[in-house]
């Protein structure tokens, strides 16, 4: 049997006065409560939640050791608190820090990940100079990851992670992003939807986010309710026998184009008249419109593609969802 496994990390109450947070708690029982299950209470990954003094060296480390165990099949490690920067590497600053040992090298992060055979293993980490995670210094701090590896960081080698509010400015997009604002139309979030999603929403001098990856193909970390069904993608396909046809309307099509209509005046109408048959195509044709799969061919609208008997027709991102339709991998 194969697992899905998660590690949460957060960390406020950094010994010193002047070294505690504010935000990392909240953004760990976010993450671990989005991670947990998917949009319908499905389980998600099995999560183990690491916050403030049970976040040490020692717990952390054996924690991912169970995570990124051989058995298990995606396993994510998530992490909410201090960064330090060396000139040899960088550290993820636990609970237990002192002045010998801040916490956990990004270099044994790197170690663990090589030597597990995880088949998705995916590190995100909102800390201050964590883009420096999936770096070797004894190669000249070149990204080496091993295969099924990707590292989804809050900011840049050298800058570091702002707070915003009741969470860190990387993290609320990250929240954002598992809420459904990175999915795609069939309701799934991978992390490359996740870095596209939070790089759009950040200004151009903001901390910038860094995503390094080799996989084969991206694993979804939760999902979300479908903006439109397989099932409707499929019937879709079937109205276009090429990537390249028109589908050909008529005023049959559209639902307000009826005999007494008080939504379009009656010297507006025009038959044929709307039947059953063709609005609920009109319907999942507008769906597809919504969701960028479907354009009129010379109207700005739908309404008028019908109206005055035009055409739609796929879009380009349409044209790939028809390609995996008729290969048969939808």
């Amino acid at each position: 049997m194969k697992f899905r496994r998660a590690l949460v990390v957060g960390i406020n109450d950094y010994p010193g006065e002047n070294n505690k947070l504010n935000a990392c708690v909240n953004d760990a029982h976010s993450i671990t409560r989005l991670l947990e299950r998917n949009y319908d209470d499905e389980v998600n990954f099995s999560v183990v939640e690491l916050i403030d003094a049970k976040a040490t060296r020692e717990s952390i480390l054996e924690c991912l050791g169970r995570v990124f165990d051989d058995d298990t099949e995606t396993g994510v490690f998530y992490f909410s608190g201090h960064g330090y920067d060396d000139p040899e590497d960088g550290q993820l600053v636990t609970y237990d820090c002192n002045s010998q040992i801040l916490g956990i090298k990004f270099k044994e992060v790197n170690e663990i990940l090589r030597h597990s055979k995880c088949r998705n293993k995916i590190v995100i980490i909102d800390a201050c100079y964590s883009g420096k995670v999936g770096n070797y210094h004894d190669i000249g701090d070149i990204t080496s990851l091993s295969k099924g590896t990707t590292i989804l960081t809050s900011c840049n080698e050298k800058e570091a992670a702002i707070e915003n509010g009741n969470h860190g400015l990387f993290t609320n997009l990250l929240i954002y992003a598992l809420e459904g604002g990175a999915s795609d139309i069939f309701g799934r979030i991978t992390p490359a939807s996740i870095y596209s999603y939070v790089d759009s929403c950040l200004g151009e001098f903001e901390q910038r986010p860094l995503f390094k990856s080799y996989v084969a193909t991206f694993v979804s970390l939760r999902e979300v309710a479908p903006k439109i069904t397989k099932r409707e993608v499929k019937s879709i396909a079937k109205l276009f026998a090429n990537s390249n046809d028109k589908y050909q309307l008529d005023p049959s099509y559209e639902p307000t184009n009826y005999a007494g209509s008080k939504q379009i005046g009656n010297n507006d109408l025009k038959e044929p008249y709307c039947t059953t048959e063709h609005t609920k195509i009109f319907g999942l044709l507008q769906k597809a419109v919504q969701n960028g799969l479907i354009k009129p061919s010379n109207e700005k609208h739908m309404f008028y593609a019908a109206m005055n008997s035009d055409t739609c027709e796929l879009t380009d991102l349409g044209v790939q969802y028809w390609i995996l339709v008729k290969k048969g991998l939808i």
